[in-house]
């Protein structure tokens, strides 16, 4: 099969959970890509000759062919339809219903929640670091997460929708915050972020993140 030519830029350490999303779609999708990153330590993502700077100025971002997409969110939809199944593997559910929930979760995940992405930033989960006790704030946005995917995640399953989605990828990131940092979670939450983390197309991502990290 024939496709066009994918770029995906990252930030320099691979530390973002919305870079990973990507990484992981296209992985999943059995898309080739070239891979590239930005300093954004060093505000290079803040300079006019950066590809990104005339859209949000932020990674991930993607280039197919001449056109240029960021917001991970919206790049994962746009690869769905783009690269469409059958032809292309799926990574969103076919269900309807099924997937409005999948893109639900990647939209509650990244706009809701802020104090546990406050207080268990990925060097957290990319880098093995562990943070102080999470504050009323934390334990609150935490117990939230926690019977949110507790209503979401059939009993005996360890995928939300009966098949792995992207939106497992996301949501089981949001959990490792906690979980990697020791922080009380429910066994069946930890099984299932356990399970998603061992994904193939998710440990190359770790092993871009572990090379970097130092």
């Amino acid at each position: 099969m024939s496709q066009p030519t994918i770029t995906l830029w990252s930030d320099a350490n691979f530390f973002s959970p919305y870079v990973m999303s990507v990484y992981v779609a296209l992985k999943e999708k059995g898309l080739s890509f070239n891979l590239q990153t930005v300093d954004l330590n060093s505000g290079q993502n803040q300079q006019p000759g950066w590809k990104g700077y005339s859209l949000t100025r932020r990674v991930p971002a993607i280039e197919v062919d001449d056109f240029l997409l960021s917001e991970s969110s919206a790049i994962t939809e746009y690869l769905e339809d783009r690269f469409a199944p059958p032809t292309w593997e799926r990574i969103y559910p076919h269900d309807l219903e099924k997937r409005a929930r999948a893109r639900q979760i990647q939209a509650w995940i990244r706009s809701d929640l802020m104090p546990i992405r406050e207080e268990r930033s990925t060097d957290v989960v990319f880098a093995g670091v562990k943070k102080a006790p999470l504050t009323d704030k934390g334990q609150n946005a935490a117990q939230k997460l926690i019977a949110t995917v507790e209503n979401l995640l059939p009993a005996g399953q360890q995928n939300l929708f009966g098949e792995w989605s992207i939106a497992d990828t996301d949501l089981a990131l949001m959990l490792n915050r906690l979980i990697l940092n020791g922080d009380k979670v429910p066994e069946r939450l930890e099984e299932y972020a356990a399970f998603q983390w061992q994904r193939a197309s998710v440990q190359r991502f770790l092993a871009l993140s572990a090379k970097h990290s130092g």
